[in-house]
């Protein structure tokens, strides 16, 4: 983009009294971003103007500057002026003449992995910059980097929806704030984040910079959901010496994601051109081990990379439903089968009804017997086992025995059903024992998540034991029920406690 002269800018709005409107380099769902002209020190800058009809608190521009001012940093986008235009404040920014990452790949350029690492890093010091003032971006995408035409300096900009740690993900109009294919799974949940959510974020961006695209685009919400908690990453080839560090920046886990240190020490290495160490190297998934391995390579992986990723690009806004359903979906009951005693590790179970399983050692203490391939996933102490058409989901959880025990978990859980399951229905919980211990049963019928996933039905049992809580749940397609009896019963039977 060329710069400006006194001729071009002609006729063009002046506000605040010194800055002359100039062309339109972009525009989002708040408002425009447009080339200006300081003409009190004639230099050309950018300016961020709200629209009217966008519904943009005022507030907000205000805080995006204010929030802008406390992270100095050469990588992060600079703030000169605030002033009044059509009664809603504007931001007079620097000008990084060369748009944005986001454009360079909408014209089928994309970066090298080495090029991609040196951006990685100056982004990467960008975001250590703001979380150590307490600020996170939560909007860390292509089209929020831009990348100076002359110099190559990367800019991480548009500090619009910054946040504090621990602020909702929800703005005060109730609509959810962020771009989902880059957005980390915690914040999609509704749940408290951090600087790590940003570091998923930047994962999600060095894929798309090498690949082209985001690998977690989709073209509908339905697919969207199943992304967010089922599917599991597997890095383009295009990547190269990036995988490791993607793969521990995609990790789903917050409390086990690649930290920036680590990152950056990784970053740099492919930056200079060497080859991943050997800690690096890429693990495989559980899904990609045979019959017996998992319990050999539970022990052994380094990070977990069944990865449920955000994914698909939608508007700038998706309405607070999406986040319910969300996390819904990851408040699938929790149950299980009492831990057997005994032989520490669960005898081989006949392939029933033709359905083929394996078992699977986890690193949370249980092993069990789940559907062959199945890809495993987290959501805090939540484990899950989808089947790999992703029809047939197993989840296990452990955890200190709530008050009301475990009777009182399935009828909190059973009234809160209408809200949490579409289309809930036929719900019913027993009380009951397992193996002489206090345990109960819940049952029910809903309509999926999705339309494409369809009507579905859940078992459920939980017991307590020694002041803990096994919980283990077995949901399928309503028009697969031999399948969904004979996973729940075997997954029951086999279920055994190793306190890994």
């Amino acid at each position: 983009m060329s710069s400006y002269n006194g001729s071009e800018q002609a006729g063009h709005e002046l506000i605040g009294g010194r800055y002359r409107l100039g062309e339109r380099l972009g525009q989002g769902g708040m408002g425009v971003v447009r080339r200006a002209t300081d003409e009190l020190l004639g230099r050309p800058v950018a300016v961020k103007t709200l629209a009217l009809d966008s519904g943009a608190d005022p507030a907000d521009a205000l805080r995006e500057a204010r929030v802008v001012a406390q992270v100095r940093h050469p990588h992060v986008i600079v703030v000169h002026d605030v002033v009044e235009h059509d009664g809603m404040p504007a931001l007079v920014m620097e000008l990084v003449d060369g748009g944005s990452l986001a454009d360079r790949l909408a014209a089928g350029e994309v970066l090298s992995p080495r090029e991609a690492a040196r951006l990685g890093l100056d982004l990467l010091d960008a975001l250590s910059a703001a979380h150590a003032r307490d600020v996170l971006h939560r909007d860390v995408k292509p089209a929020n980097v831009l990348l100076e035409k002359d110099t190559g300096r990367a800019v991480l900009t548009d500090f619009g929806i910054a946040s504090l740690p621990g602020a909702t993900t929800l703005s005060r109009t109730g609509v959810f704030i962020g771009t989902p294919e880059y957005t980390a799974p915690e914040r999609m949940q509704g749940d408290d984040a951090g600087p790590a959510s940003d570091l998923w974020s930047l994962g999600a961006l060095l894929c798309a910079a090498t690949t082209g695209t985001s690998p977690f685009r989709r073209d509908s919400i339905g697919a969207v959901l199943h992304a967010i908690v089922y599917e599991e990453i597997r890095p383009s080839e295009r990547l190269g010496p990036l995988v490791p560090v993607v793969q521990g920046l995609l990790e789903r886990d917050p409390d086990r994601r690649l930290g920036a240190p680590e990152a950056r020490r990784m970053l740099a290495a492919c930056a200079a051109g060497e080859e991943p160490a050997e800690g690096d190297a890429y693990v495989p998934t559980l899904r990609e081990t045979g019959p017996g391995e998992a319990g050999a390579r539970a022990a052994g992986l380094r990070r977990r990379l069944t990865v449920p990723l955000v994914a698909t690009a939608l508007a700038v806004c998706v309405a607070v439903a999406t986040v319910a359903v969300l996390r819904a979906v990851q408040d699938e009951p929790a149950t299980g089968a009492p831990p057997r005693t005994g032989s520490p590790s669960a005898p081989p179970l006949s392939e029933p009804d033709g359905f083929r399983s394996r078992e699977v050692t986890d690193e949370r203490g249980f092993s069990l017997r789940v559907p062959y391939g199945a890809v495993r996933s987290t959501d805090g102490d939540r484990v899950f086992y989808t089947s790999p058409d992703g029809a047939v989901r197993v989840g296990i959880r452990i955890r200190p025995i709530p008050a009301g025990g475990a009777i009182g978990v399935m009828r909190s859980s059973d009234a809160s059903g209408p809200k949490d399951y579409p289309g809930y229905r036929d719900g019913t919980v027993k009380e009951t024992t397992r193996q002489g211990l206090p345990a109960a049963r819940w049952e029910f019928t809903w309509d999926g998540f999705t339309s494409v996933e369809g009507p579905r039905h859940t078992r459920d049992v939980c017991w307590e034991q020694d002041g803990t809580l096994y919980d283990l749940w077995v949901s399928a397609p309503v028009g697969r029920p031999a399948e969904a009896r004979v996973r729940f019963d075997e997954a029951v039977a086999s279920f055994l406690a190793t306190g890994g």
